[in-house]
């Protein structure tokens, strides 16, 4: 891991999460579609492993990882025969992780705004959420199709329009913000965005893999950051 940067150490005016491997771990879902879409276009099965690697990716990006560049074209197909299996299946199977609870709650009763942005479909973060009764928890949630870029396409993480659009539902400004997540597409994200960034090492995402990036502090998991902030 890199080292942890001091800058800006004093005020945090809003808490962003990643969902993902931070908040929820849905893999056991993910794993069920990707391999039912990778069928479904007749490409080759993936392995558990290498499918939860992708965990955080646009589904596009997603495909290219698991079936190769040559098949990127199949995007769009991709995401429909994944979305349509995981409308049936990946609510069920995806579970809060330790301490995500009690860290959301914390910080709520703690007058923190907080919200999530995710390559997730919003609505999919949602069912979830208000099974666990901590929708009114958060301020806004930006999924997958939820910002238009000036080309007038869906941008998604590691742009940071996502980041920045949360941050601003939230009325703070990015430099008293904090961004959480697992993966270096959280890490860039956070960094495109100028906003301090917060890792959290609960995924599959190696600690070596946050070296490149300024990462402000490293949790083992998110259920540590309200101590790590003084809150608990």
């Amino acid at each position: 891991m890199g080292a942890e940067s001091d800058q800006g150490t004093t005020h945090i005016a809003a808490i962003v999460f990643d969902f993902d491997y931070t908040l929820a771990d849905s893999s056991p879902g993910v794993v069920i579609c990707a391999r039912h879409a990778l069928a479904e276009l007749g490409l080759p099965t993936a392995t558990a492993e290498a499918i939860r690697a992708t965990i955080g990716l646009s589904l596009e990006a997603s495909l290219v990882a698991l079936a190769g560049k040559e098949h990127a074209a199949l995007g769009s197909d991709y995401r429909r025969a994944f979305i349509g299996k995981a409308d049936h299946v990946m609510t069920d199977s995806t579970t809060l992780l330790p301490g995500a609870r009690e860290a959301i709650e914390t910080l709520h009763r703690a007058g923190v705004p907080l919200a999530i942005v995710t390559n997730k479909l919003r609505y999919r973060v949602l069912e979830v959420l208000r099974r666990e009764d901590l929708a009114g928890t958060f301020g806004t949630i930006v999924g997958a199709g939820d910002v238009m870029g000036a080309d007038g396409e869906t941008v998604q993480k590691p742009n940071p329009a996502p980041l920045l659009m949360a941050i601003e539902v939230l009325g703070a400004p990015a430099k008293h913000a904090l961004y959480v997540g697992d993966s270096p597409t959280d890490a860039e994200t956070a960094r495109r965005a100028g906003v301090r960034f917060v890792a959290t090492l609960a995924g599959v995402t190696p600690p070596e893999a946050f070296d490149a990036y300024p990462v402000w502090r490293t949790v083992s998991i998110v259920g540590e950051l309200p101590l790590l902030l003084g809150l608990s």
